[in-house]
């Protein structure tokens, strides 16, 4: 009867949130590709973009790249270069499918965002309420290097929603972290940092996470973190539906993003690109680490990292970022109110950055600043972007309409001129 009785719960806590996404009153059209003149491009000068791939690729810089530019709704430039993997010559192709690492956040915050919407949580409430292996956190006092044991102290405050958010909970960030401390208490717990082949699953791991200490007290400093993940399980503590799926229900499906996922179906493996490090002046297949490169692929398939676990094409991001453009709707369906997208493309760090910094933060997003915007080459005010732990980036700029997403698959070092170069190349094509 118990058993009975959680699971009507469940289905009822399920159909509650069905309202995530609703037919809206405005209705853009789809994501389709159209020449650069009918949105005031120029296409000799996205030519440029074509020369830099080139050169990059034929240079020995990189081992393939996908570009992606839109303006305005429509795709103006959408290319491959190189190979999907060097070591059998396998040509990339622009739907092929990239590890996206740390994109993934957005699209995490934007499902949390979903449900605030709904009225289930406030922005400032503590995590705690909802997750309670959260109640009174502790900050890292000392830290013994022969063993690890450390000591704590009471925070400040709790963690806030809005923290976890914003990368100021003081949560760390385990093998990436920049603190070697917190890499060695993270392993020595046992915590799984950003996406996993193992028999793992969110709850099991932001539970243990949960006990650990602190960089600092809740709001204090903006220190990356694993604060995504946490929303993840939140997620799945909200709705009623593993994380995965409610993605899919409420995000993925809706905007026809058909090739975004956790793990990819046996039908598409194919298309994953391999990640590839430069080896005595080759491009080589990157060998297993702290993690399997082909966690898309193999093993348990139950870890569902909210930091950095998916994998999509540029097409699927891109539509991603025009549903912020269009203001949380996207041909028809709307995600999130116009309101809503303003409050997330806000600085919600105050000055933690700097007070005359080029960048802020908002609630999912880099921002840029209208110091960002005087020195140019960075997009218009509250231009967002982010990138990924694989070498992928992406921005939008609201007020000139333009994405731009460029997706790569390498690790170690890495001299291309591709990040620095692609914005500018996309705005010097502006020609309106």
């Amino acid at each position: 009867m118990k058993n009975f009785l959680f699971s009507f719960c469940l289905i009822l806590l399920a159909s509650s949130i069905s309202n995530s996404q609703t037919k809206s009153l405005q209705t853009s059209p789809p994501l389709e590709e159209a020449t650069p003149s009918s949105v005031g491009m120029s296409s000799e000068r996205l030519g440029l973009i074509d020369n830099m791939c080139k050169e990059e690729i034929e240079n020995g810089n990189l081992p393939g790249i996908v570009a992606l530019v839109a303006r305005k709704g429509k795709i103006v430039f959408w290319k491959a270069y190189g190979n999907a993997n060097n070591q059998i010559n396998k040509g990339l192709k622009r739907d092929d499918i990239f590890r996206i690492a740390s994109q993934t956040k957005a699209i995490t915050s934007t499902a949390v965002m979903m449900l605030w919407e709904q009225g289930k949580f406030q922005l400032d409430d503590p995590i705690s309420k909802y997750i309670p292996e959260f109640k009174d956190p502790q900050v890292l006092k000392s830290f013994n290097e022969k063993d690890s044991t450390y000591t704590t102290e009471p925070a400040k405050s709790e963690i806030t929603i809005r923290q976890l958010l914003s990368h100021t909970s003081g949560i760390g960030y385990g093998i990436i972290d920049s603190d070697e401390r917190f890499r060695k208490i993270y392993q020595k717990a046992g915590i799984v940092d950003l996406y996993s082949d193992k028999d793992v699953t969110i709850e099991d791991n932001i539970k243990k996470l949960a006990k650990l200490p602190l960089h600092a007290n809740p709001g204090e400093k903006w220190i990356y973190s694993e604060g995504l993940d946490v929303l993840g399980y939140f997620i799945e503590v909200m709705s009623g539906m593993k994380f995965d799926q409610f993605l899919k229900s409420h995000i993925f499906d809706p905007l026809g993003m058909k090739d975004t996922y956790f793990y990819i179906p046996d039908e598409k493996t194919k298309r994953l690109v391999e990640v590839q490090s430069k080896q005595d002046g080759q491009w080589r297949i990157f060998p297993n680490t702290f993690y399997n490169t082909h966690y898309p692929i193999e093993g348990a398939k139950t870890f569902f990292s909210g930091g950095a676990g998916l994998t999509s094409t540029a097409k699927d991001y891109a539509t991603f970022l025009q549903m912020y453009l269009n203001g949380g709707e996207y041909n028809g369906i709307r995600l999130l109110s116009r309101t809503t997208v303003n409050a997330i493309l806000s600085n919600q760090i105050g000055d933690l950055w700097g007070e005359k910094g080029d960048s802020a933060f908002g609630l999912a997003f880099n921002l840029v600043t209208e110091f960002g915007e005087a020195k140019g080459g960075k997009g218009s005010l509250n231009t967002f972007s982010w990138g990924g732990y694989f070498n992928t980036q992406y921005f939008a700029d609201p007020e000139e309409e333009i994405i731009g997403v460029i997706l790569k698959q390498t690790q170690g070092q890495v001299n291309d001129v591709t990040g620095w170069k692609f914005p500018i190349l996309i705005y010097q094509s502006i020609d309106d």
